[in-house]
């Protein structure tokens, strides 16, 4: 049986699906997209294929795409090898020593490799940087709010803060045609590694970059209601909102306030979206059709 997701499509389908995507093809040219890579498109073959087929079109048609990736799930694994369990605050992976080393073999070896490599047999120039690299991402310890004693900060080991991002090896990749591939690891002026939320990191180049769209992949249609209903837009007041009745939390709190800073400082356009939709990137990029949450600064 003919799966329908693969069935060939009509000459005039293809044509009139070609002929919308014009109009944002020429819009978006030569402009900066930032892509937050993760989730099940990360995990599952099939997703994995359009992501990177998505990215090198994106560049191909002269679209500058970043991509920030996470890896929790590898990270996950990776620890359970050595008898840890990942704990997380607020959102945040506690990182002591020893998970601060694997989250860097993770990050910077295994899952960035696997990205660039897949990124390359799809017809791209995908090259691999660290906040090491070019000194692209300085960092500080970051103490999370205690919200029992607010004078106590807690301190959840190797967690950075982004001090300042400097993304003169980007643009240089850039130029030479190279589509960025960005672990979220940053480091201190003492040459300390920091593992820094991935979410936090791509609002933040977006923002540097002075990008046009920030897409940020999740496993989710988009921000939900507590009723489950998908929210197309949402507004910091909105937000706000969401936030103090606990509409957002856990792994969404740095997410939703990451894309809100990113749109309140420059960022035209931010979104999250369905990462398990198979070329969800153009879906939001070249069409008419959204397949997750726009997020605004109003």
């Amino acid at each position: 049986m003919t799966d329908p997701a693969n069935a060939p499509l009509e000459p005039a389908t293809i044509a009139r699906v070609l002929s919308e995507s014009l109009p944002y093809i020429r819009q978006f040219h030569g402009k900066t997209i930032v892509i937050k890579y993760g989730g099940n498109a990360m995990i599952e073959p099939a997703l994995q294929r359009s992501f990177a087929h998505d990215v090198v079109l994106l560049k191909l048609i002269g679209l500058n795409p970043v991509v920030v990736h996470g890896g929790g799930p590898q990270i996950n694994e990776a620890l359970s090898r050595v008898g840890k369990q990942g704990t997380f605050i607020q959102g945040m992976r506690v990182t002591d020593l020893e998970t601060m080393e694997v989250v860097e073999w993770v990050l910077g070896g295994q899952v960035q490799q696997d990205i660039v490599m897949m990124i390359n047999e799809a017809g791209g120039k995908a090259v691999g940087l660290t906040g090491k690299d070019g000194g692209l991402i300085r960092a500080c310890k970051r103490l999370m709010p205690n919200r029992e004693d607010p004078n106590s900060p807690l301190d959840i080991g190797y967690v950075g803060d982004i001090t300042k991002v400097d993304p003169s090896v980007v643009k240089a990749l850039q130029d030479d045609q190279f589509i960025p591939v960005i672990s979220p690891i940053g480091f201190g002026e003492d040459g300390m590694a920091y593992n820094i939320n991935a979410d936090v990191v791509a609002g933040k180049m977006a923002e540097v970059l002075g990008a046009e769209k920030l897409l940020m992949m999740t496993n989710t249609p988009g921000v939900l209601n507590k009723d489950g209903v998908l929210l197309r837009e949402l507004s910091a007041r909105t937000i706000d909102a969401l936030f103090e009745d606990g509409t957002i939390s856990g792994g969404m709190l740095p997410k939703i306030s990451s894309a809100l800073d990113a749109a309140r400082n420059g960022v035209k356009s931010v979104h999250v979206v369905d990462g398990r939709v198979p070329h969800c990137l153009l879906l939001e990029v070249l069409t008419d059709r959204g397949v997750g949450t726009m997020i605004s600064s109003r």
